[in-house]
């Protein structure tokens, strides 16, 4: 049993305290539980379609997912760290700014009290009993007025700066628990990363020859392709799911909308028509006091067309307009269930053919089309790389799958849109999570070798409606 659980480790924050990044990190994972759900459910019925057999690589799953979950984290608290001090040095200098200008109020106001004191601090009531000239007395109660009211501004503003002050002082304070929260995190996923490569270490010794027994078996490259296959394809199927419950949140959304709008809409007509009644109500309540004849004051009411009673003598009686009724709306998507809605739009990937960025630096061995041993030819590329190389996104999209897979270790598939997929296997760690919507360029993994594969680099895969084709026209190598 690990001392330190493979799912990930969570710190408590400093002195028990709980900072707005504890608050933010739980509902980020109490949000990301629901798809990780549906993604789980997705790999259990692979698994059921296959032999129970245990294979060596899948010895191996534990520890390199835990390796993964550890270096994502590692990597996720450096940046944290790094947006986090910025944040530190902004409220630094804003507390200096803000400081230097309470301090100049204070002066001002001290100045304001000092002069007032010195000019004999006259009250009004003396002024006016004083019997000195009216000009005079006139210009030093302007004057009075003028302090008292520069007095009153001065104070409200050093009031508000204070407050100010005191907000940032809490932002700063915790910014600095954060910092501390992260430092503490930082250290619990270092000590689990450097157990969990121990413990591969120690596995991949005792399973060295048999990994090497099973890659060369009859059928395992085939039964690897048809795990991809089959993944894709529900990968495939998920997406569309997802992108059609999104069209249809988009719709719910524009749908209350235009309700909200109607019903205001209806509520300003319904208020107009009620002030043009009462001031038609008025109007008429003075004819018949000019005339002559009062009559007691009816009942408001609101009236479509208040101009038809203009020489009626009694006010105008209309039926009450209401608005119409708001259909309860559609509850919400839930994020589980549109999380994997493509992020790109259908053309995009196409458009960029010939023009995609490798995703790694480094040399390719195997190529799509060649024969792999006494098994299937290579659905894709094998770049051959070193261990830890940042591996980047071939083009913007949505991550619909990071997770280890027999045969292809820790994966990544993006989707771009318009049913292409790029998929990235392989890897010592994944730094994305199913449902991040990734841009050209951005590290979504570091290439490895896990999935018991014999040396580092990047397995790499383009596909279209579930079919891989040859990366080379498409990618730069």
């Amino acid at each position: 049993m690990l001392s330190l659980g493979a799912a990930g480790v969570t710190s408590a924050a400093p002195f028990g305290k709980t900072t707005n990044r504890s608050k933010q990190k739980a509902a980020a994972e109490a949000e990301r539980a629901g798809l990780q759900q549906k993604l789980s459910s997705l790999k259990k019925d692979i698994s059921k379609t296959e032999n129970a057999k245990d294979e060596a690589a899948d010895t191996l799953a534990e520890s390199e997912k835990a390796i993964s979950d550890a270096n994502r984290a590692l990597r996720d608290l450096q940046q944290e760290q790094r947006d986090t001090n910025v944040k530190l040095k902004q409220l630094s200098a804003e507390h200096d700014r803000l400081a230097a200008t309470v301090e100049q109020q204070k002066q001002q106001l001290a100045k304001l009290l000092r002069d007032q004191y010195v000019a004999g601090n006259e009250d009004r009531i003396k002024l006016l009993l004083s019997g000195d000239n009216p000009n005079r007395i006139n210009r030093d109660l302007q004057m009075l007025a003028y302090v008292s009211q520069a007095q009153a501004r001065l104070l409200e503003s050093l009031r508000a700066n204070l407050k100010a002050v005191e907000v940032n002082q809490e932002e700063a304070q915790n910014a600095k628990d954060e910092l501390e929260e992260i430092a503490q995190e930082q250290l619990q996923q270092k000590a689990r990363l450097e157990q969990e490569k121990g413990r591969r270490a120690a596995l991949l010794s005792t399973l060295s020859k048999k990994l090497v027994a099973q890659r060369k078996e009859a059928g395992s490259l085939e039964k690897d392709e048809q795990r991809m296959a089959g993944l894709v394809d529900k990968l495939g199927k998920l997406i569309a799911e997802q992108a059609a419950a999104a069209a249809a949140e988009k719709r719910r959304q524009e749908e209350v909308a235009a309700a909200r709008a109607k019903a205001a809409a209806e509520a300003r007509a319904l208020a107009k028509a009620r002030a043009a009644a009462e001031a038609e109500r008025k109007r008429l309540a003075a004819n018949q006091n000019k005339s002559g004849t009062i009559k007691p004051a009816q009942p408001t009411q609101p009236a479509p067309n208040p101009a038809d009673a203009i020489d009626s003598d009694e006010p105008p009686k209309v039926a009450v307009i209401k608005p119409a009724p708001v259909e309860p709306a559609a509850p919400p998507a839930r994020a589980a269930d549109i999380a994997l809605a493509p992020a790109a739009p259908a053309g995009a990937f196409a458009a960029l053919k010939g023009q995609l960025r490798p995703p790694v630096s480094g040399k390719i061995v195997n190529k799509f089309g060649a024969k792999r041993g006494d098994g299937p030819s290579w659905k894709g590329v094998f770049i051959r790389t070193g261990e830890g190389a940042d591996v980047h996104a071939v083009a913007g999209g949505r991550v619909v799958f990071a997770d280890w897979l027999r045969g292809f270790g820790n994966l990544i598939i993006v989707d771009h849109g318009g049913q292409y997929m790029s998929i990235y296997g392989n890897n010592q760690s994944l730094l994305k999570r199913a449902g991040d919507i990734v841009k050209a360029g951005d590290a979504i993994a570091s290439a490895g070798n896990s999935g018991g594969n014999e040396e580092s680099g990047l397995y790499f895969e383009l596909r279209h409606q579930g079919a891989a084709f040859d990366p080379a026209g498409w990618v730069k190598f």
